[in-house]
Parts: C-alpha cells; sequence; structure tokens
C-alpha cells in the first residue's frame, strides 16, 4: 500500500512535531512554513519554555508524563539536548500547592514540600511565598532547538521541509482528499491536511467560501510580553510558577499569575495571559512601558537574584480557547492542532503524536475536540 500523503501547514513547535510523527509512521509528509527558519513572528521561538508536570488536573499530569520519552526519543535521533531536567518550584496559596502536591503524588511522581525559607536557602536568587512545592522532574526546553529538533527528525524520516511558502487556502475536495493552494500559486494534493498554524487558526479555518471544518470554539490572540532579566548562572535556576492568592494579587497584572525560569538569555519571567488581542499580521511589537515596568517590580520584590534594572523584552502570540485547553481534532481529511492557550509547548512532543493518530483514524481526547466549549466562569 503506498504511504498517505500528508500536508502539515504550520512549521512552528506544533505543526513540526507532527511532521516528525506522522513521517516515522511511514507517511508522505510535505510541511509547508510561511517564515524563515528560526523565525519570531509566532509562538515557538526562543530559548526557553517551561517543562512541569505540576497541574492540579490529573488529565494534564498523564499528558506531561507521555510526553517526556518522546522528547528524550526526539533527542536520541537528532543528537540534539533540547530538554534540560532542572527542577521546579510552585508558590502561592497552600491551597493551590496542596493540590499539586496531591495530584503528583497520587501520579506516583517525585514531589515535596517546602516553606519560603526552605526555598530562599536552596535557590537564593528566588523569593517564595507563603507554600511551595518543588519537583524535579521538570525544566526547561529550548524552543528555537526544539522547533529545528523536530523537523531534523522529520526529515530523517522522509518527509519534505518547506520555508518561504504561505498557505492562502485549503480545500476539501469530493475524492475525500484535500488541495493546499500558496499565495505563489503553487498546489499539493493530498490525503490529509494538518492544520497548526498557531495564532492564524482562526483565518485559515474561516477562509474562503465556506468553514474548512465546523465546530471551531472561540480563539483569542494576545500579544505577551515576557522579559529576560540579567543574573548570575541563570541556567542553573529551577522553572517557577508564582499563583496568584496570596501574596500576589489575584486581580491586575497577576490574575494568571507569574512564570519564570533560566535561560542562555537571563532568567526570563512574565504574566501569563494579560496581553492585548492583536491580529498576528499587523501587530505592534514596541514593548509596553506599563507591562515592563510592572514586571520589574515584580522581580525586585520576587526574584533577589536577577537585576530587575535591565529586563530585556520580548513578545509572542497566545492562541488561547475559552477553557485553556487545546484544539486536536480532525474533521474528514482536515486535522486542526491548535488553541494551545500559553501552555502546550511542553506537550508538543506528545501533541503531535497525537495529531497523526488522528489522522490515521484513531481517536482523540474529547476535550480536545472541535465543538462546543464552556464559557468562563463569571
Amino acid at each position: 500500500m503506498p504511504a498517505r500523503r500528508i500536508v502539515v501547514i504550520g512549521g512552528g513547535v506544533m505543526g513540526s512535531a507532527a511532521a516528525w510523527r506522522l513521517a516515522a509512521r511511514g507517511g508522505e509528509v510535505t510541511l509547508l512554513e510561511r517564515f524563515r527558519p528560526g523565525h519570531d513572528r509566532g509562538s515557538s521561538y526562543g530559548t526557553s519554555r517551561i517543562f512541569r508536570l505540576a497541574y492540579a488536573d490529573p488529565f494534564y499530569v498523564d499528558l506531561a508524563v507521555r510526553s517526556l520519552p518522546l522528547w528524550r526519543r526526539l533527542e536520541e535521533e537528532t543528537g540534539r539536548q533540547v530538554l534540560s531536567l532542572t527542577g521546579a518550584v510552585d508558590h502561592g496559596p497552600a491551597e493551590v500547592t496542596d493540590a499539586l502536591f496531591e495530584t503528583l503524588t497520587a501520579a506516583g511522581r517525585p514531589v515535596e514540600r517546602m516553606v519560603p525559607d526552605q526555598v530562599a536557602e536552596r535557590w537564593p536568587g528566588l523569593r517564595a511565598d507563603t507554600g511551595a512545592v518543588f519537583h524535579p522532574e521538570a525544566g526547561r526546553l529550548h524552543a528555537d532547538d526544539a522547533v529545528a529538533a523536530f523537523q531534523q527528525a522529520a526529515r530523517a524520516h522522509g518527509a519534505d521541509i518547506r520555508h518561504g511558502v504561505r498557505v492562502t487556502g485549503v480545500r476539501v475536495l469530493d475524492s475525500g482528499g484535500v488541495r493546499v493552494v500558496s499565495e505563489a500559486g503553487e498546489e499539493w494534493t493530498a490525503d490529509a491536511v494538518v492544520v497548526a498554524v498557531g495564532g492564524w487558526t482562526p483565518t485559515l479555518l474561516s477562509g474562503g467560501a465556506s468553514a474548512l471544518v465546523s465546530g471551531v470554539p472561540a480563539l483569542r490572540v494576545t500579544q505577551e510580553q515576557p522579559a529576560h532579566f540579567p543574573a548570575a548562572d541563570p541556567l542553573s535556576w529551577p522553572s517557577f510558577i508564582h499563583h496568584p492568592g496570596a501574596a500576589l494579587p489575584a486581580t491586575g497584572r497577576s490574575t494568571d499569575g507569574v512564570y519564570g525560569l533560566g535561560s542562555t538569555d537571563g532568567v526570563k519571567a512574565g504574566f501569563h495571559g494579560i496581553g492585548p488581542v492583536v491580529d498576528p499580521d499587523h501587530r505592534d511589537r514596541t514593548p509596553d512601558a506599563a507591562t515592563l515596568g510592572a514586571l520589574a517590580a515584580y522581580a525586585e520584590r520576587w526574584l533577589p537574584g536577577v537585576d530587575p534594572t535591565a529586563p530585556d523584552p520580548l513578545t509572542c502570540l497566545y492562541t488561547t480557547t475559552v477553557d485553556h485547553d487545546f484544539l486536536v481534532d480532525r474533521q474528514g481529511p482536515v486535522t486542526v492542532l491548535g488553541g494551545c492557550s500559553g501552555h502546550a509547548f511542553k506537550f508538543a512532543s506528545v501533541l503531535g503524536e497525537l495529531a497523526a493518530s488522528l489522522v490515521h483514524g484513531e481517536p482523540g481526547p474529547s476535550r480536545f475536540a472541535l465543538g462546543p466549549r464552556p464559557r468562563p466562569a463569571a
């Protein structure tokens, strides 16, 4: 039987992971990416993303556990180290940290409770709030290297990786396949397509005379602005999440907490999911002075190991669903991989596997399905 022909649209971390897993299954895979390798226009660039198992929801703990051996397989296939386990500290209200401790313990993963003084003693650059937990199976992923590794591994399995190709149309054919058209007039006919275009998902799925698939949930595209702070030996830092509700206000810029981790560019810190709604093709990437000032003030109080006077800001895109679950589902020959909601990078290896499974007719998680999503709590 001839290999299935599959076009993957989008060469960020999700599309590249899907191309790897599809090619590894013997598919005839073509990956089309609009921008140059290593571009900074979307959600997958830079030197650092958090890897962690700590969620209060057992579903996400299990998903992260499943992703870990796939990250290691990627490293083995490519000879690239993309994941460094430095551990992670979650701190904030005791009810939050207790829930994380209980969920990780129930999953059989190593975790320990800590008090702020213990955190400060072990990591003098980090100040903790009220309660804390540390779990060693966490750390950082190098974002640019991860994308490059997925594409390298996909090529090794026979995938054709093409940059500088802007897809402008996708049409489901009466024969059951798909036709993909580029801005330059190139066409590809395939048995299946995977759409993994991040902040461009709403436009591509709704373009043309009719929607490509039905039941696409509301997707909110925002521009987020973390910053890197100078620090001594930033690569020794654990990843950290500061949950709001204790000493960190649960209103204003800290509504969804603060995240951070070490990187080759310094210690990265950012408010989670507070940015303005943007059009990914027409956005002002000028740093927002108020956000930068608030981050510097946060660093001065909570990150004594960094220089809060010299933040280096950057911007990236979040594409968020109402419930913050992802969108990984198939209708006919179209598989959608998106809605990553600012916390999916760590899962990219397993989400690529899930997308490959969907293309081959296997079921995916019902909570990632196309269809109605619950409204956020009032």
